[in-house]
């Protein structure tokens, strides 16, 4: 425990263990039903890629937000552990050569570089694909519905109205592909990318807890504004650290924005602009969770906690 006992790093710690723990005990080596082997090989690069590092922020927010709603902690962490899941995949496949290059995440080598290539991308495609195994299973929720509703919201938020298109947005900014140059994005443009490609998943962490919880149209609309919010905020926080931040702590290359000509909202607004920005989204964020009360106290923390994030 912390010396100063800050309840948000408690609950944050706690969740991380907590799901280190779920996702160690989900990707053990017995296969389940309707699997006929689980290959070495792959079962060890996925657990590479997905234990042992992360703050693990989005299952965080899965647990508190259903925690509004007394929903039982182990089915929160089931649906964070398929989150985690998308997230550990997108950036396994992020850090491709054909992507980003990358050849550190969380300070160690990326899954390409430990493994190879081809075990990376399969990798990437047996995470997301175990991620609505878990959403699946009775454990997540006893109700189908929950459960089918849960597997539309996370295939949208991850899939090509998502993650998965914001980052060909993103590539495509940077004139990756053939036949196409760099373009010159503005706030709207910036803000539609990000919104895709880091926001869609932050905002599914924080609907989820409703999901489960079977929320009100206002609850989840008092969520979804909070949603929206911090993964604007995170954003805007990652694009300051690749400015700014020491790699040693970041646990990745930074610098990389600028160098590849990059529009993000630092490059549009400048350091202080958004810096203001991000204080801005922490009032917004708070304010979307006023209908709950002190019961989402933590909940506020983690906006500020995103806008003060130095790793």
């Amino acid at each position: 425990m912390h010396a100063n006992a800050n309840p948000f790093l408690v609950r944050l710690d706690a969740t991380a263990k907590d799901m280190e723990e779920l996702l160690d005990r989900l990707m053990g080596p017995t296969p389940e039903d309707g699997e006929m082997e689980r290959p070495a090989r792959l079962l060890g690069a996925m657990r590479y890629a997905s234990l042992g590092g992360g703050k693990r922020f989005r299952p965080f927010l899965v647990a508190e937000s259903a925690a509004l709603f007394d929903v039982p902690r182990q089915q929160a962490l089931m649906a964070g552990a398929a989150l985690e899941c998308v997230h550990c995949y997108s950036l396994v496949h992020d850090d491709l050569p054909a992507m980003d290059n990358d050849a550190l995440r969380r300070g160690q080598p990326t899954v390409h570089k430990a493994y190879d290539e081809a075990t990376a991308i399969l990798v990437g495609d047996g995470l997301l694909t175990f991620a609505f195994d878990i959403l699946s299973r009775p454990q997540t929720h006893p109700d189908a519905a929950v459960r089918i509703e849960l597997v539309t919201a996370l295939a949208r938020a991850s899939g090509i109205g998502g993650m998965v298109g914001g980052q060909l947005l993103d590539l495509a900014a940077e004139g990756r592909f053939m036949g196409g140059g760099p373009q010159q994005h503005g706030e709207r443009e910036v803000l539609k990318l990000q919104a895709m490609k880091t926001g869609a998943l932050l905002l599914f962490a924080c609907t989820a807890g409703g999901i489960l919880g079977s929320a009100t149209p206002q609850q989840r609309e008092a969520l979804s504004r909070y949603g929206l919010a911090v993964g604007k905020a995170f954003q805007i926080a990652d694009d300051l650290l690749d400015v700014e931040g020491d790699a040693a702590l970041v646990g990745k290359n930074t610098g990389k924005d600028a160098a590849a000509g990059k529009a993000t909202m630092v490059s549009l607004l400048g350091g202080a602009g958004a810096k203001a920005r991000l204080r801005q989204l922490v009032a917004e964020a708070e304010e979307a969770l006023a209908p709950f009360g002190s019961a989402a106290a933590i909940l506020v923390e983690g906006a500020r906690f995103v806008a003060n994030r130095h790793a």
